[in-house]
């Protein structure tokens, strides 16, 4: 989960990392008592989860309350590379002398984290990387170990960055490290982080990634999730525990295994190019569970996307045998035609593994009317595509 800069502010803020104050508003006119307390004047800054506010507009200094809530009245409303602001940040200004930039993140490459920090800050990290990559210190990080003194010296030394703020900076880095830490975070990133005229470390902007499969620990977390502008279909299947996105085709799909969902995507994707470019609707990976009502939760989700004209079920039998499947995708339409969902959209479904054979059975002995069999994979993700484009 991608944090607003505001947030990921508050959460530096609740760890020690040095912050300017600051406050997030909805309306213009909310402007005004904020820069008062800010001091008379603020930097009034879009909140949306994508890079280049300042190039859109979206960063403006405004003078005074009254030219605050001017600027934030532009700001409020605009789209910047297709997200719509809807808050804004007012915060305290600062008086800049040098940007760097610091960072903690997952190293899936080299199963590690990594530290990656520059003297220089302000600009995109890939612009940095790739038009000067040796201003660019990058210095893994053992989980055992953590940022200890030692390791945020070592970052310092090896970006190069000025002896005055020297101890600051590997301060900061340490307490970063903290965020990173015991916010399960994936990244932590603070582009500028900058020296002010007086000498001081500051993190002037930063950006969080939260490890959402760490929710269960870090119940808090709920209350920063965007749900607002949250797909509704996303929302249903987070509530039901189903591992699902959405995507923008019309054949629904329903796997077990990330793996072979992913397949199943590339595999309609091609299927549907001779059918008027048909496309796969959705990711959804029921896991190893493949009871009536797990599958009762998926099919639900699924058929009440509009887009979605036909639906995937496709399955390789493991842990969950294909004969439990078979049972559950019965159990599962006589459950939603119970609870009177409309159940009009054609499923094929693939099975495939252990117990194969019985699940087939099993389906053409209910012999349901939006049900079709295919015994491959291919074959399958064709008649889905046939399906959906006939509608």
């Amino acid at each position: 989960m991608d944090l607003f800069e505001y947030q990921a502010r508050d959460l530096f803020a609740k760890h020690g990392v040095p912050v300017l104050a600051g406050e997030v508003i909805e309306t213009p006119e909310a402007a005004r008592d904020v820069t008062e307390r800010l001091g008379g004047k603020a930097v009034v800054k879009a909140q949306v989860k994508v890079g280049g506010r300042g190039k859109a507009g979206g960063v403006k200094l405004a003078s005074d309350p009254a030219d605050a809530v001017e600027k934030a009245g532009q700001i409020l409303g605009m789209d910047i590379k297709g997200h719509t602001v809807h808050k804004v940040m007012l915060a305290q200004t600062a008086d800049i002398a040098e940007e760097y930039y610091v960072s903690f993140l997952l190293d899936r490459t080299n199963r590690t984290f990594l530290a990656m920090a520059s003297v220089q800050g302000g600009m995109e990290i890939e612009v940095v990387a790739e038009e000067h990559p040796e201003a660019l210190a990058k210095i893994p990080v053992d989980a055992n170990e953590g940022c200890t003194p030692e390791k945020a010296r070592e970052i310092v030394e090896a970006a190069k960055f000025p002896a005055d703020v020297a101890d600051q900076i590997a301060e900061a880095l340490q307490k970063l490290w903290t965020v990173f830490v015991k916010e399960d975070a994936l990244l932590v990133e603070v582009n500028p982080l900058v020296k002010s005229g007086d000498g001081k470390i500051i993190a002037l902007d930063g950006k969080v990634s939260l490890d959402e499969n760490a929710d269960f620990r870090q119940p808090e977390h709920e209350a920063l999730e965007d749900k607002a502008a949250a797909n509704p279909l996303e929302a249903a299947a987070k509530a039901k525990n189903l591992n699902y996105v959405k995507l923008d085709g019309q054949v629904g799909i329903i796997g077990n295994g990330a793996g072979l969902v992913m397949s199943t995507l590339d595999v309609v994707a091609y299927a549907g190019e001779k059918h008027g470019g048909v496309k796969p609707a959705n990711f959804l990976d029921i896991g190893g569970g493949a009871s009536a009502q797990v599958m009762a939760n998926g099919l639900e989700i699924i058929l009440g996307d509009p887009d979605v004209k036909s639906v995937f079920v496709n399955v390789f039998g493991g842990i969950t045998a294909c004969d439990e499947v078979a049972n559950g995708i019965v159990q599962a339409l006589e459950l939603l035609k119970s609870k009177g969902e409309n159940v009009s959209k054609p499923l094929v479904v693939r099975l495939d593994g252990n117990n194969a054979e019985l699940g087939r059975k099993i389906l053409s002995d209910a012999n349901h009317p939006l049900v079709q069999r295919v015994d491959t994979m291919d074959g399958a993700a064709d008649k889905a595509a046939e399906l959906a484009a006939a509608k």
